[in-house]
């Protein structure tokens, strides 16, 4: 691996894996941190999950390069402001996808930072709002976050396992919880991976009756151990035309473009599908909506509020995702296997 330098503001000088073009390769790089405000806390990456985003932004969907991915971050605290009062040195910490926002705004004042209406500061490939920085993600070795947007990592949890939890974890939690999943709710996820094989969970001890929808027959039996009550191979019509009119609320993970009308159909009436996965667009006949009042909805990652509960509800029922932990060596690697969604459920860098 090569080593380049950023000149930005400060004096330290950080060790970071970066693509330094679009569709680069991640090779080793350094940055200069800015210097800690008073409500800031420093931290050393400790582990950083690999979003199936962090593809996109290195791709078609990066601003500034080089781009530092990695918004699934633990970390432990190793400097605090002056003005911080709620974390000390030592603290194990997340950082999820945004490190700011406005915070004026009727979102931001509700907690829901996420969907700022002057726009969120994203942790990675955004720019500080005080002095136009690029904010650089956990494929580094240290991090810098204002201490609102830091949260406590609850005692017992499995470190690695936690870390994807700050993306696919809220991305999962907060449509969920908007749409009032619990007892008595009938729930389809469609698509057993990053954020699928979280959801089933999740779902499952919300109290749901959770239905998992894959193309893969191979991941039958391991969306059943995930707590799915059932499972249906999506490539299979009659499995599919068997659930008609059955689910409240569908969980789409999917981030590719597929066909949506027969997934759609098995909505009940007044039933929605909220899509997660972000594809470049909706592949749905309309008349589907309309034959039984359905919607189609989104949601983006939670904000500050949700995460924490998330965090803590997931702590309190053993939830966390399926890794397997790599070292920063194998990160090319790991994005290859993710594009080709061979990894069970998630890739997690040890930093340490």
């Amino acid at each position: 691996m090569s080593t380049h330098s950023d000149p930005n503001v400060t004096p330290r000088q950080i060790t970071a894996y970066a693509t330094l073009t679009r569709n680069g390769s991640i090779e080793e790089w350094s940055f200069r941190q800015r210097e800690a405000r008073p409500h800031d806390v420093v931290y050393d990456v400790l582990l950083c999950g690999i979003c199936h985003t962090d593809v996109h932004m290195i791709g078609p969907w990066g601003q500034h390069f080089p781009v530092v991915p990695g918004h699934e971050i633990i970390g432990r605290v190793t400097e605090v402001g002056e003005a911080v009062t709620g974390f000390a040195v030592g603290d194990i910490v997340a950082v999820g996808t945004m490190v700011d926002s406005c915070r004026r705004c009727g979102p931001c004042t509700a907690g829901m930072e996420s969907y700022c209406e002057n726009g969120a500061t994203y942790t990675y490939d955004g720019l500080d709002r005080i002095d136009g920085s690029v904010t650089r993600g956990g494929f580094a070795r240290s991090g810098i976050c204002d201490e609102r947007f830091l949260f406590h990592v609850p005692d017992g949890v499995d470190l690695a396992g936690t870390a994807p939890l700050l993306c696919a974890g809220i991305t999962s939690y907060s449509p969920l919880r908007r749409w009032n999943v619990g007892p008595g709710s009938r729930v389809g996820v469609v698509g057993v991976g990053g954020l699928g094989h979280v959801a089933i969970k999740l779902a499952r001890t919300l109290g749901a009756e959770v239905t998992a929808f894959t193309t893969s027959p191979d991941k039958v039996e391991g969306a059943l151990a995930l707590g799915a009550h059932d499972v249906v191979v999506s490539r299979d019509e009659a499995q599919v035309a068997a659930r008609v009119n059955t689910y409240d609320f569908i969980l789409d993970t999917v981030s590719t473009t597929y066909p949506m009308t027969p997934i759609v159909n098995t909505l009940k009436l007044d039933g929605t599908l909220c899509s997660v996965g972000i594809p470049d667009r909706f592949d749905v006949l309309p008349i589907a909506l309309a034959q039984g009042r359905r919607s189609i909805a989104s949601s983006g990652s939670g904000g500050t509020r949700e995460t924490a509960e998330m965090l803590a509800f997931c702590a309190q029922h053993g939830i966390t995702a399926d890794v397997e932990v790599i070292k920063p060596d194998a990160i090319n690697d790991a994005f290859t296997r993710l594009a080709a969604n061979d990894v069970r459920y998630r890739f997690v860098i040890d930093m340490r």
